[in-house]
C-alpha cells in the first residue's frame, strides 16, 4: 500500500469536512480552499505520486526532518544545500548508476537489471535504454560497489552516486 496514503487514509474524511467548513467560517483565500478541496478529492495512488513530486519540487528526502529546516519551503533551498554538505561529508546511501553501455552487451545488462530491480522484461529494456539513468537508489556502499561491479561486468559503465 502506498506510504502516504497508509499514513492518512484515516484522516481524509474528516479533513474533507473539515477543508469546507474552515474555509467558509474563516473566509479563507478561494483560491487555497479550491487547491484542499482537490487534493482531498485525489486518489491514493494520485496522493503518492503528489507527495512524491512535492518532495522533488521542494528537494526534500524521505528522511529530511522538520529539525533540520526541510519542512518549510522557505528554507528548502538552504536545507538542501546544506544536506548536500553533510552528505558529501559522511555518505552512508549510493545510487548506481548506468552511463552507458556497449551494444552488444545490452541483454546481459537488462538481465542484471532485471535480477536487482524485480522489473519485468519490457521494464528493464526501457530502463536501460534511458541510460544515462539510476538503477537503485539507497543502497549501503557495499551493495552499491557489488551492484556495480556486476553491471561492470556485464558491460556497461557504471557511477556511484
Amino acid at each position: 500500500m502506498p506510504l502516504f496514503f497508509s499514513k492518512f487514509a484515516p484522516l481524509v474524511p474528516r479533513l474533507r469536512r473539515l477543508s469546507t467548513a474552515a474555509a467558509t467560517a474563516a473566509g479563507e483565500d478561494p483560491k487555497l480552499s479550491r487547491i484542499a478541496d482537490e487534493l482531498l478529492a485525489l486518489s491514493p495512488a494520485e496522493l503518492d505520486d503528489y507527495a512524491a513530486l512535492l518532495r522533488h519540487k521542494l528537494r526534500l528526502s524521505l528522511t529530511s526532518s522538520a529539525a533540520a529546516g526541510g519542512a518549510s519551503p522557505a528554507g528548502a533551498g538552504d536545507a538542501a544545500a546544506g544536506a548536500e554538505e553533510a552528505a558529501a561529508a559522511v555518505k552512508t546511501a549510493f545510487d548506481v548508476k548506468i552511463e552507458k553501455y556497449e551494444a552488444a552487451a545490452k541483454i546481459k545488462i537488462i538481465k542484471e537489471v532485471r535480477a536487482v530491480t524485480d522489473l519485468g522484461l519490457k521494464e528493464a529494456k526501457e530502463l536501460v535504454e534511458k541510460a544515462p539513468v539510476v538503477v537503485r537508489t539507497g543502497l549501503p556502499k557495499e551493495e552499491a560497489e557489488a551492484l556495480a561491479a556486476k553491471l561492470k561486468a556485464a558491460g556497461a559503465a557504471v557511477a556511484l552516486e
